[in-house]
């Protein structure tokens, strides 16, 4: 199986960008996964460049193209985690969406995924 980490990367510190992302791998290594992570093209700060966005867009379609599910970390809100979230369930994908406890999930959400996790990224991770 094949998972794509997505979750807020623009505005983002590195730790709350890397931090659960690096830590997630290590479960999935764990469980003979595989991932994409869209921090292997980290293009913060360069955003506004003349082709980055295309280049970033682009790039996080095919990662999910290859993947078999999404793991959609969204401890806050994020338009590229959300546009990622419709374009796996476009897709066809499985899309897993991990909210902080407590919160009320969007019924843009709740219809765009297979299922919602609410918690730890990494507890939700284990339960792949």
């Amino acid at each position: 199986m094949k998972v794509y980490l997505g979750g807020p990367i623009n505005g983002c510190t590195d730790e709350e960008a890397s931090g659960w992302r690096e830590a997630v791998k290590k479960i999935l290594d764990q469980k003979g996964y595989t991932y994409n992570d869209p921090m292997d093209r980290d293009y913060r700060g360069r955003e506004l460049e003349e082709g980055i966005a295309a280049k970033i867009v682009e790039g996080d379609k095919e990662d999910i193209a290859e993947c078999d599910i999404l793991l959609m970390n969204c401890p806050k809100p994020s338009w590229g985690t959300a546009m990622e979230i419709f374009w796996g369930w476009a897709c066809g994908k499985n899309v897993l969406v991990v909210l902080p406890e407590g919160t009320k999930a969007s019924p843009w959400i709740i219809y765009h995924t297979s299922r919602i996790y609410y918690g730890s990224v990494l507890e939700a991770a284990k339960t792949l």
